[in-house]
């Protein structure tokens, strides 16, 4: 190969890059035709009733969680707001970078990795092994590991276990502007960062980053108006943004090539970032060192390297907000 012309050395590496590439792609996140990421709905979905296979109870659910995944973040948030820490307990799991799984930091249920414990309980499961995942110690089950579930779930079936009883973050009155919200930031900013990041195709791409701009724009003209998503409370609406846009100017707007403005530049969204960081206990739930060792770190097909960036400061996120939560 050393004698071979230059011109010919890069076409070969990028033939057996791409390949190799795109097989990964292919594995880590799944296209549709035109290469548009498509995000594989959760498969455990069962709720914790009074009357239910799964009762509400002090220490009996614990939450399996990667430090660095923004969709297990949400669960932290919401138990800390709540004050649910006594009530719940924590799991921890960390990413493999040569296993391409979630491993257990201390070996869970004779379990050293997640997908081990997936089909433990559950025989014969071939899915995702994802996290967040709620788990019911006392029957040895997956409760649920779709986040948007679980965050209802902690806001409303451990009331009595909370040290801030008076806080509800999904309150009747505002549930229609709550789920509103939801959908409108779902699709285009917490998955629309994915969809840029996990895009195999130019076009793909293109149309990823112009939705997730004007849904960013939309929402930094929106909190001009009020502090908060649905006004002057913290909701679960603003959860669910919050643990994205922690994230976006330390790995999204660099690795997952979201680059058109940094956060922190936005007139109001750069300070109802701050505003959600400093509510009570938020700032214990985010582990910025885990946030870049897990992308940088484990996502091969995007940083081959594994180099991981020493920056950004962070210290712009304990500058003082405008406004004072209602918690």
């Amino acid at each position: 190969m050393a004698g071979l012309p230059p011109g010919l050395l890069i076409r070969t590496a990028k033939l057996v890059w791409t390949t190799l590439w795109q097989t990964m792609m292919g594995q880590m996140a799944p296209s549709s035709k035109g290469g548009d990421y498509q995000r594989p709905e959760s498969e455990f979905r069962q709720r914790i009733e009074p009357e239910g296979a799964f009762p509400p109870a002090a220490n009996r659910y614990q939450l399996i969680v990667g430090m660095g995944c923004p969709w297990a973040h949400r669960t932290l948030v919401t138990r800390s707001l709540k004050g649910l820490e006594g009530a719940i307990s924590i799991i921890p799991v960390v990413p493999s970078p040569d296993e391409g799984c979630w491993v257990f930091e201390t070996p869970f249920r004779d379990c050293r990795t997640l997908p081990e414990l997936y089909r433990q309980a559950q025989p014969g499961y071939g899915g995702r092994a994802t996290v967040p995942v709620l788990w019911d110690g006392q029957s040895a089950a997956i409760v649920n590991n779709e986040s948007a579930d679980i965050i209802v779930i902690l806001n409303e079936a451990f009331g009595e276990w909370g040290t801030r009883p008076g806080v509800d973050l999904y309150p009747e009155a505002l549930k229609a502007d709550i789920d509103q919200w939801n959908d409108r930031t779902y699709q285009a900013v917490n998955n629309g960062v994915y969809r840029c990041g996990f895009a195999q195709t130019q076009a793909a791409y293109d149309r990823a980053v112009s939705e997730l701009f004007d849904a960013l724009d939309a929402i930094d003209q929106a909190l001009g108006q009020r502090p908060y998503l649905c006004g002057d409370m913290v909701t679960l609406a603003d959860v669910r943004l919050f643990t994205t846009l922690f994230r976006f100017d330390v790995v999204y707007y660099s690795l997952f090539k979201c680059n058109r403005r940094r956060i922190q530049d936005y007139a109001h969204l750069g300070p109802y970032l701050r505003r959600m960081y400093q509510l009570p206990g938020v700032a214990e739930t985010c582990d910025i060192d885990a946030v870049k060792h897990d992308y940088y770190g484990n996502l091969f097909p995007l940083n081959p390297g594994g180099i991981i960036p020493s920056g950004p400061d962070l210290a712009y996120l304990k500058a003082p907000a405008e406004a004072v939560s209602s918690l």
